[in-house]
């Protein structure tokens, strides 16, 4: 009665790595496209909703777009840059 033990310890395994197997090489394509359509979703949110933040900015602060860049004081604050 050992021997069989022993004997269907090394078929379970063969049993649990074949499902495995299957399982690791199923078709991931469906969840894939379902994920790209969702960030497509997700990013034309985004854009409709930064546009609606830019647009009321600009009701806001129409000043602001106005200003000339001549006008604004230079920068205190230098960039170093190390060439190499």
């Amino acid at each position: 009665m050992a021997a069989l033990a022993w004997l269907l310890i090394p078929l379970f395994a063969v049993v649990g790595a074949a499902i495995w197997g299957s399982w690791a090489q199923r078709s991931k394509t469906i969840g894939d496209v379902a994920e790209l359509a969702g960030y497509a979703r997700f990013r034309d949110a985004m854009e409709r909703s930064h546009a609606g933040i830019d647009g009321a900015a600009r009701e806001l602060t129409p000043e602001i777009e106005m200003a000339p860049a001549a006008a604004a004081p230079p920068s205190a604050v230098r960039s170093s840059h190390v060439s190499g």
